[in-house]
């Protein structure tokens, strides 16, 4: 089976099995589904068919309707396209979960990428003791994301969990009862989650995911690496967001963080009990079963503890394991050391608080809030601030709060974003007391802009009582103009004594978040990422002037657009010039499920992850990026890109065609997530208030997918079209951060699809801005197929595009109502006195419609 070519194993394992799995449907017992079953291929066929014909998606529903539903009421006919909907989501589980459960076949688990390839290569060039040393240092951190993208509610992936399993094992009579069940579950969310909801949400993949694919890649590389040895490394430490990420969501509070730190923890022990209680049927010798029996109860009892004590501690939980561990070795012949190895692992990996827990906040707030505190000082005489401190310049207030102390009762703050953000800093304190300092050490300053961001936030632990606070101060760079001075704010902050001498307390390391999201929904793709990587670039500069290793925390998003598709590939294409001892990027939504979302495919994105590190570390002579000529290539072609896109974003009928003809308003009213869907109070739609994840859905929703090729194709047609197309083509022929970035935007492109939408040329006020939209996008197609002379599309990963081909069949009639329903809201708009009940019918169907091509997109958003 491994020897066949990949698309020929997906072909074999994913898409015949669909097709026979799929038929399944129509023998369940429900009251319409066979009708549905029997009239969904039908619609399907005439929706092809349609597209082909260059038919609109009004003029398809209703050729349906006139051919296959002549003599039934309208009503009927409506109810009809609310139960294709409910099938076709289920359709798209039915695909995951057999993908899923292919992941192993289809994919080869020990290929490149993989760590038995590093080993042996390591082996091979007589670099083992190069790897060994590299691994005591390198490590990836994941860090599971609280943002809305996720429309799976959690039900459903556990249905999607047990159909895998049971796909591989062939049970087709518990196939036909998952199948059962999952046509009794609801998708549809009633009320939106609370932040702790989502929390225990993501919490589930840790427990059940994480836990073991982690361990499994810490074990290799102790006993096939290090032979045994134990190492002073985690190599794979896990972050997490909901319950700390308070960035525009005012649900969440202190003591929402709490309870999230005390969820992690118990879950962690949890496990550990588990594993304890497996570790007593093997290790059953004289002088063991005592010493486990005792951890087995004392970690039960610590399970459900809500106060700061658990009865076993981290640091007896260990000893007492090597205890019997050298018993072992020394009387029992090392008879399933293994064992005891793995749950030592374990131990080092996630201590007691399994994932670390980030608090973020904006500086738009902190400087709020340090008005709130410096006026409430005053009040209370406290003397901490100078009278004028508010009239001061940056330079002045700088100076004070280096050397700012004190102890602010949050409760004596009158203003409640004053209050909740002074309590999430005495929050971190009493989390690191209770999981350790590793559970919560890291405050992130979403949109920093200056140096005086990061020392408010650097002040505010200095005004808890906390001397010495055990906490990085982690500023987050997003627009292109904040990325172009992201250097310069640094230089002052290493240059001022206070801040010096707290990084020289944190070991001189710097982490330094920058964000793909919003840099690509304020500069256009090629800009975003050229401007991230120059920023990493004059960052990693800086910092090794000051002697500081800098750390990069990317914030990623699922497709393309928001620094997506092909990460590994992505860090592995950076030179010398960028500091990489350790990967640290955010996994949200259905990245999360689809790239982790079983032990498989957690293990192989986590082990393609630890390569792009260790081949640059090991294996490769670091030299530049690319040649300086090049380099003045990428620059042009990110100019040009950017002020395409400006002038795109600057155009008349940009936010009226977003706020009319997509899917915008619509992300607010499905109930997936916590925050809110924008920024600002106001009802009119104001571009800096918008989202990046809602921004770029709305456009993957219409199949333009616009964040992820806009301006591309146009930057290179100019060098075409002066003659220069040669220096594009060594461009991308010696630089393999440039190749990534257009295979990634080449997924994007991929996925679109602007026959469902060409009715829109016709449309009096958006047609011209539909052309300029379709004209980019055949214009940057034709230009990556002469680039990299593919003759298609994605030419060299047929098996992935073989996956998105199959996906958007399986929606393209969920699309064709949903824009169906959108055009007969814009109709409706028009008219002076529509009918309400039926225009509240079509929007829930533009609604009720994202949630199965969101998550056939597995990477929309």
């Amino acid at each position: 089976m491994s020897r066949q070519p990949k698309l020929e194993r997906f072909n074999n394992q994913v898409k015949s099995k669909y097709q026979v799995y799929n038929s399944l449907f129509m023998t369940l017992p429900f009251h319409g589904i066979t009708d549905t079953g029997v009239l969904l291929p039908l619609f399907d066929r005439i929706c092809t068919r349609g597209y082909d014909n260059k038919y609109n998606p009004e003029k398809i529903v209703n050729y349906f309707f006139e051919k296959y539903q002549r003599d039934v009421s309208e009503e009927d006919r409506y109810d009809l396209l609310f139960r294709f909907i409910q099938y076709i989501e289920r359709q798209v589980v039915l695909f995951d979960a057999i993908e899923d459960s292919a992941y192993r076949t289809v994919n080869n688990m020990d290929g490149r990428g993989t760590l038995r390839n590093i080993k042996e290569e390591a082996e091979a060039q007589s670099k083992t003791e190069d790897l060994k040393a590299y691994l005591q240092d390198f490590k990836i951190r994941p860090v599971l994301t609280a943002h809305p993208t996720q429309f799976y509610p959690g039900a459903v992936l556990g249905i999607i969990n047990d159909l895998s399993a049971a796909i591989n094992d062939n049970n087709l009579e518990m196939i036909k009862k998952l199948l059962s069940q999952l046509g009794k579950t609801p998708f549809f969310k009633k009320e939106k989650p609370t932040p702790y909801d989502e929390a225990v949400s993501l919490i589930w993949y840790l427990e059940n995911v994480f836990y073991k694919a982690s361990s499994h890649i810490y074990n290799y590389l102790h006993q096939n690496v290090f032979k045994g040895e134990f190492f002073d490394n985690e190599v794979i430490d896990l972050g997490f967001w909901p319950g700390g990420d308070r960035d525009g969501n005012p649900f969440v509070t202190t003591e929402i963080t709490l309870k999230v730190a005390s969820r992690l923890r118990s879950t962690i022990i949890k496990n550990y009990y588990r594993d304890v209680r497996k570790l007593r049927r093997r290790i059953t010798f004289n002088g063991t079963e005592e010493p486990l029996a005792d951890l087995e109860r004392r970690l039960f009892d610590s399970i459900a503890v809500k106060d700061a004590e658990v009865k076993v501690s981290l640091e007896e939980l260990q000893s007492t394991l090597k205890r019997i561990r050298k018993l072992v070795i020394e009387r029992h012949e090392s008879l399933f050391l293994e064992e005891i190895d793995d749950l030592l692992n374990k131990i080092t990996m996630f201590g007691y608080h399994f994932a670390v827990l980030d608090i973020r906040q904006d500086s738009r707030v902190h400087m709020h809030v340090m008005e709130e505190i410096v006026k409430q000082c005053a009040k209370d005489n406290l003397g901490i601030f100078p009278d004028n401190y508010l009239e001061l310049d940056e330079a002045k207030q700088i100076e004070i709060l280096q050397d700012v102390k004190g102890e602010v009762d949050p409760a004596t703050l009158e203003d409640d974003i004053a209050r909740k953000t002074l309590e999430s800093v005495y929050a971190i304190r009493e989390i690191q007391a209770q999981n350790g300092e590793r559970s919560c050490n890291r405050y992130i300053i979403s949109n920093n802009q200056t140096g005086l961001n990061v020392m408010q936030a650097f002040s505010m632990f200095h005004l808890t009582g906390w001397e010495n606070p055990t906490v990085d101060i982690v500023p987050l760079f997003e627009t292109v103009p904040d990325l172009k001075i992201a250097h310069e704010v640094m230089r002052k902050l290493y240059t001022n004594p206070a801040y010096a001498a707290h990084l020289k307390a944190r070991g001189m390391k710097q982490t330094i978040m920058l964000g793909f999201s919003d840099g690509t929904k304020d500069g256009g793709y090629l800009m975003a990422n050229w401007s991230i990587f120059k920023a990493k670039e004059e960052l990693t500069k800086i910092s090794r002037e000051f002697g500081i290793k800098v750390i990069f925390f990317d914030g990623r998003g699922g497709p393309p657009a928001r620094g997506g598709g092909k990460t590994h590939q992505f860090y592995a294409s950076l030179g010398e010039t960028i500091e990489d001892e350790e990967i640290q990027l955010t996994v949200q939504g259905q990245t999360i499920s689809s790239n982790f979302g079983t032990p498989d495919s957690c293990q192989y994105n986590l082990e393609q992850l630890l390569s792009s590190g260790i081949f640059n570390g090991v294996f490769f002579q670091k030299t530049k990026a690319f040649p300086d000529a090049d380099r003045s290539t990428m620059e042009e072609l990110a100019e040009i890109s950017y002020k395409t896109y400006s002038d795109f974003k600057a155009h008349p009928k940009f936010l009226g065609y977003l706020e009319r003809m997509s899917t915008l308003k619509y992300y607010a009213k499905t109930n997936i997530g916590s925050r809110p869907s924008k920024r600002g109070k106001s009802d009119k739609l104001d571009f800096s208030d918008l989202r990046a994840i809602p921004f770029v859905g709305s456009w993957s929703q219409l199949k333009q997918n616009v964040p992820g090729f806009f301006g591309v194709g146009t930057a290179i047609e100019a060098f075409e079209e002066r003659g220069e197309f040669d220096k594009v083509k060594s461009l991308y022929e010696n630089s393999l951060f440039f190749k990534t970035l257009l295979e990634n935007s080449m997924m994007s492109l991929t996925k679109s699809f602007f026959g469902l939408t060409a009715y829109m040329q016709d449309d009096p006020e958006f047609g011209a801005f539909w052309d300029l939209i379709h004209d980019e996008f055949e214009r940057t197609k034709r230009m990556l197929l002469k680039l990299t002379g593919y003759s298609e599309l994605m030419e060299e990963e047929q098996a992935g595009k073989a996956s998105i081909q199959e996906r958007e069949r399986i929606v393209l009639p969920l699309l064709t109502i949903q824009q169906f329903a959108l055009k007969k809201i814009q109709e409706m708009s028009r008219e002076e006195n529509p009918d309400q009940k039926k225009l509240d019918m079509f929007e829930k169907m533009v609604t009720r419609s994202l949630f199965g091509n969101i998550n056939a997109s597995r990477n929309s958003a």
